[in-house]
């Protein structure tokens, strides 16, 4: 058979020792949630129906084509262990179950775990034989229940305006993996460009004999070794040439780690950055960041990109266009897709899918904080990644007179004292476009098609910012960095056929009308953003149609609507804030 998205999920924490476990598993709904009191967790129990993992049940490659809502879904599949897989210790892996997720194993649960987007993995050793084992997992979700983030998730039956097709259950792959009883558990990499280093986290389970071995294009960097080494372990590595990881060249260093009979291959980038008046550095150079909003979405597996190269393909598509990153928005997006960000030195922003809560709870902050730190800790090494960015577009006018303001502003400052915490080699955007409480980068959301009405931005450069539209009851702008993080969404139906699949085809403001009108209106927008001598960088709403929404510069199938050559011409101009 063959295995759908075959390809290790981890690349910078691959062992050898794996089973994709993608593929064919029996199903049912459970709209009731009842299904445990049934008996189907039990090893033995039978599902109604068959589902294509780790394509989620909305989607037409699982082979259930599903729309409908679905509070409750179930997954159960065999697998066969040898004896010497049963040897170790045996991990089962999730890339991302939407939303809380209940696993057994033969009949027993072995754990659960609340939350969308992130992975998450299970010790199962105990609960496995030699033999035949039965893995079960139930998914509990309910996109209308606003304490639960959804990120672009209808909480109608139909999509409609920027929301889309839900996601339930299994939407990533599913793996098992064999370690030695004494293991790697994770690693982290502080590089330093300046003195050609870099700095190892390690933490160790059990004791052995540690290395770790850092080559470029096979040849051999740095070396350190161990003996005896246990628990928690720091190393500085000086490497032999500087090899730094910049736009358009993702260089990067294999490491090869060894802990007794354990072995993972990882690697990092060479690179650091950091804010300097109004300035993004990398490396020490002001660069201005010409973004991309890309929503992840595929028209054959919704969440989940049909193939490998599908996710690769959507990096290249924006770099034809002149971008050089993205804000993968309001999803948090596959290992894979920054590992191909790393490799082509794409720049990237961490982001949650925040969409869904309702603002005018301050404690909803605690339904965001646990997978907020569990994506920080599992996308830390990528390089692609240079800034982070917990909440979207919460400025909500219902808040803004509700009463909530002093507790909201303390979630949001919470949230960006939490993020610095957890790393703090990188800036940090509180809220994309505002409400703004405590932020490292003051963004901007605003979709004017006409640039001079971006006048209020005219004196950015000497640190004043005149009131723009969502101005209100968050922090004023007191000079430093800015990013226009929204912009354009200019739409365009000439390639939209209103009649297949939605009705309500939109972008903003009146679509052009000629293929020139279009192109002049994308010129007049980014020109007058990258003129600007106050501004960091920009982001270009969007990168392909998603479903109803027509504002992509491809459609929502990856077709060019127009000649990639004329933004990209447009986007190659050096922008004033510009080294």
């Amino acid at each position: 058979m063959n295995i759908p998205r075959p390809e290790h999920p981890k690349p910078q924490f691959e062992r050898e020792n794996w089973l994709n476990l993608n593929g064919k598993w029996q199903f049912e709904i459970d709209n009731g949630r009842s299904g445990e009191a049934r008996g189907l967790a039990n090893a033995d129990a039978v599902l109604k129906d068959e589902i294509l993992v780790p394509f989620c049940p909305e989607s037409e490659l699982s082979g259930i084509g599903n729309k409908d809502f679905m509070h409750g879904v179930w997954y159960k599949r065999a697998v066969n262990l040898t004896e010497e897989q049963c040897a170790g210790r045996i991990v089962l892996h999730f890339g991302a179950v939407d939303y809380k997720a209940k696993v057994f194993v033969n009949g027993k649960k072995v754990g659960e775990h609340k939350g969308g987007y992130i992975s998450f993995c299970f010790d199962i050793t105990d609960f496995v034989t030699i033999g035949e084992n039965v893995i079960t997992l139930f998914a509990e979700d309910n996109t209308r229940d606003t304490s639960i983030p959804s990120g672009k998730q209808s909480d109608e039956y139909d999509s409609h305006g920027c929301y889309y097709t839900r996601t339930t259950g299994i939407w990533q792959t599913v793996w098992l993996e064999f370690t030695p009883k004494s293991y790697i558990k994770s690693v982290k990499f502080y590089p330093d460009y300046k003195k050609g280093e870099v700095t190892v986290f390690a933490e160790l389970i059990g004791e052995g004999n540690f290395t770790a071995n850092v080559s470029y294009e096979g040849k051999a960097m740095a070396e350190f070794c161990e003996p005896y080494a246990e628990g928690k372990i720091q190393f500085t590595l000086t490497l032999d040439e500087v090899h730094l990881w910049e736009i358009g060249c993702g260089r990067l260093y294999d490491v090869a780690f060894t802990f007794g009979e354990d072995a993972v291959k990882s690697y990092f980038g060479l690179r650091n950055v950091e804010l300097k008046g109004q300035k993004f550095l990398l490396n020490g150079k002001a660069v201005f960041q010409r973004t991309v909003l890309d929503q992840g979405f595929y028209p054959d597996g919704i969440y989940t990109a049909p193939t490998d190269e599908a996710l690769k393909n959507d990096i290249l598509l924006s770099l034809a266009c002149g971008f050089n990153g993205a804000r993968p928005h309001e999803k948090i997006f596959e290992e894979r897709y920054f590992y191909h960000a790393d490799k082509l030195g794409y720049l990237t922003w961490g982001e949650y899918p925040d969409w869904g809560l309702n603002a005018n709870i301050p404690e909803n902050i605690y339904s965001i904080l646990p997978e907020w730190l569990e994506e920080i800790e599992r996308d830390f090494n990528h390089p692609s990644i240079i800034g982070w960015c917990p909440r979207n577009e919460v400025w909500s006018r219902a808040y803004a007179n509700s009463g909530y303001a002093e507790p909201y502003m303390q979630s949001i400052s919470l949230l960006y004292d939490v993020t610095k915490a957890a790393d703090s080699t990188r800036p940090c955007i509180d809220t994309s476009g505002g409400f703004h409480a405590k932020t490292d980068i003051y963004d901007v959301h605003d979709y004017p098609q006409q640039a001079d009405a971006f006048g209020y931005l005219d004196k950015v450069k000497d640190g004043i910012m005149t009131e723009h539209p969502f101005n209100k009851n968050q922090i004023p702008y007191n000079g430093g960095p800015v990013f226009f993080s929204e912009y354009g969404g200019i739409a365009w139906f000439a390639n939209c056929d209103e009649n297949k699949d939605y009705k309500k085809a939109w972008g903003y403001g009146n679509g052009p009308k000629t293929e020139k009108e279009f192109i002049s209106r994308f010129t007049e927008l980014t020109e007058a953003l990258m003129q600007n001598p106050g501004l960091m960088g920009l982001c270009y709403t969007q990168l392909t149609d998603v479903e109803q929404e027509k504002n992509g510069l491809y459609t929502y199938d990856r077709k060019s609507k127009f000649d990639p050559e004329i933004f990209k011409k447009v986007l190659s101009q050096k922008a004033a804030i510009e080294d």
